[in-house]
């Protein structure tokens, strides 16, 4: 157990077995092992742990006790423990007097409520030093059955987990619930501190406390939710379960909370239950990212409308094609030919994510993007035409600072249609594309268009009536299609329009 806070260093033993709190008290010096026998020998008649009657023998004060109490919970050891009232180890934890303690056993015994709810009650503890309290007696307790099942294996071994809070000994408890289910845990009592590790420990889940000085827990999810590692899950532990405390953490963007009075197996199972949430989320990013803009991603992310394993979708399909390409690889040295590529490319493919259509992949010296799928919009037909006279734009651009020799011209097709769109590939590669006859008719009419001409299906043409009609042309045949395709292409006074419109 890593406290990284703990005042007493941890000694090596030689047995790893338990053993009694009256030898740990003799290593302390606190007393002898003769006192200690003496102590031992008035336990059957008068029924009180060692360390009462250590105390009722004058060998040891209630200050001395106490350290003992303390050191026995912060070391890494086995120490077998009698299991004290709550009451002797509120005191032990200096929360409350002896006086205060007996006032509640007073009304306790009024009352017949639980003498942490009538502490409580009275203000003389806070549900924080309750917790912290019980959780202590419960370990106490276990420390008494060393050959107590074992918890069962971890289900997500391996997952770094970083608790903050300002209590050493919930950090250790906590700590040590996780690492025994398979989490590597590592613990703060300083926020501030947390905060900057987080970055370098590349957590994958944050567990804080609610009510901490300085930096509170939803201060501190609020920072991180901020930051440049805003998307490690964030878990919010509150000692008070009143709807003001969860809505607070829920807020700050936490991505779910738990009662300070919940038992360590319903912390360890939402803890698992977030990091799966998570890992999906990361898999969908991971997917995405690179074929879409992250507005999409997110929008994929926020709604969840997106199926993976293929569904039906009216999408607008893009394909583009440099043409003089070939010609102009001719007369380059390889490398030329690369830098060029690329550059353009990439700018064509940024017209794409600028007008929110996913990346489909790239096709030698051209591309297929899609608008539609995994995100449907209202205006994508639009969006793609957009598109398609951005990267024309890009290309006369270019044009203007080469020779003319080395000038280059895009070709775009695009269709409309229904398609079957999903995750193809298998576990060591996987896309995201479409397929079905809406793609073959976009390629081909890409296929047909000009340097610097822009062709539309007739669905999509359909789409964009609207807003200015579009010249029509001759149907064409095209591979894999019975009849002629009825062909449209783009106008200026279309172009006009969707400038007016979305001002690209």
């Amino acid at each position: 157990m890593d406290l990284h806070r703990s005042k007493v260093p941890p000694v090596a033993m030689t047995d790893s077995s338990p053993r009694r709190f009256g030898d740990l008290l003799v290593e302390l010096g606190l007393v002898t092992e003769g006192q200690v026998a003496e102590a031992l020998a008035l336990q059957p008649l008068t029924g009180t742990r060692v360390g009462e009657a250590l105390l009722s023998l004058g060998y040891l004060t209630r200050a001395q006790l106490q350290r003992a109490l303390s050191v026995a919970v912060t070391r890494g050891e086995s120490v077998v423990l009698d299991r004290p009232p709550l009451g002797e180890i509120l005191v032990g934890l200096r929360a409350a007097t002896p006086e205060q303690v007996q006032q509640g056993l007073d009304a306790q015994r009024t009352t017949g409520r639980r003498l942490g709810e009538v502490l409580v009650t009275q203000g003389v503890v806070d549900h924080k030093q309750l917790y912290e309290a019980l959780g202590l007696q419960q370990r106490m307790a276990t420390q008494l059955e060393p050959d107590r099942p074992r918890a069962p294996a971890p289900v997500m071994p391996g997952r770094r987990v970083v608790v903050v809070d300002d209590s050493e000994l919930a950090c250790s408890l906590v700590q040590e619930g996780l690492v025994e289910r398979g989490f590597e845990v590592i613990a703060f009592t300083d926020p501030y501190l947390a905060l900057e590790q987080i970055d370098l420990l590349a957590a994958d889940l944050v567990l804080t406390d609610l009510d901490m000085p300085g930096l509170d827990g939803a201060e501190l999810c609020r920072r991180l939710k901020s930051g440049p590692r805003g998307e490690v899950p964030v878990i919010i532990l509150t000692a008070n379960d009143a709807d003001q405390q969860r809505i607070a953490g829920l807020k700050a963007g936490a991505d779910d909370y738990v009662s300070k009075g919940a038992s360590m197996e319903e912390l360890a199972t939402r803890v698992q239950t977030v990091l799966r949430r998570t890992t999906e989320t990361q898999r969908v990013r991971r997917l995405f990212a690179r074929y879409t803009s992250d507005a999409v991603v997110e929008e994929i992310l926020r709604t969840g409308d997106v199926v993976l394993t293929g569904e039906r979708r009216e999408v607008t399909v893009l394909f583009a094609d440099l043409r003089n390409f070939t010609a102009l690889a001719e007369s380059l040295p390889p490398e030329d030919v690369m830098r060029v590529l690329n550059e353009l490319l990439g700018q064509l493919a940024d017209a794409v994510l600028e007008w929110g259509g996913t990346l489909d992949k790239f096709l030698g010296d051209g591309l297929m993007a899609i608008w539609g799928a995994p995100v449907r919009r209202t205006d994508d037909a639009e969006a793609a035409v957009s598109a398609a006279l951005r990267m024309q734009q890009v290309v006369r651009e270019r044009n203007e600072r080469y020779p003319a020799d080395q000038a280059l011209e895009l070709g775009v097709g695009l269709n409309s249609g229904v398609v079957i769109a999903g995750s193809i590939g298998n576990a060591r590669r996987t896309e995201y594309t479409c397929i079905g006859d809406t793609v073959n008719v976009a390629s081909r009419l890409c296929a047909l268009a000009a340097g610097g001409e822009i062709l539309v299906g007739e669905a999509t043409a359909g789409h964009l009536v609207h807003l200015s009609p579009l010249e029509p042309l001759p149907p064409a045949r095209v591979k894999g299609k019975a009849r002629p395709v009825p062909l449209f292409r783009v106008t200026p006074a279309l172009e006009g329009a969707l400038q007016a419109q979305r001002r690209f």
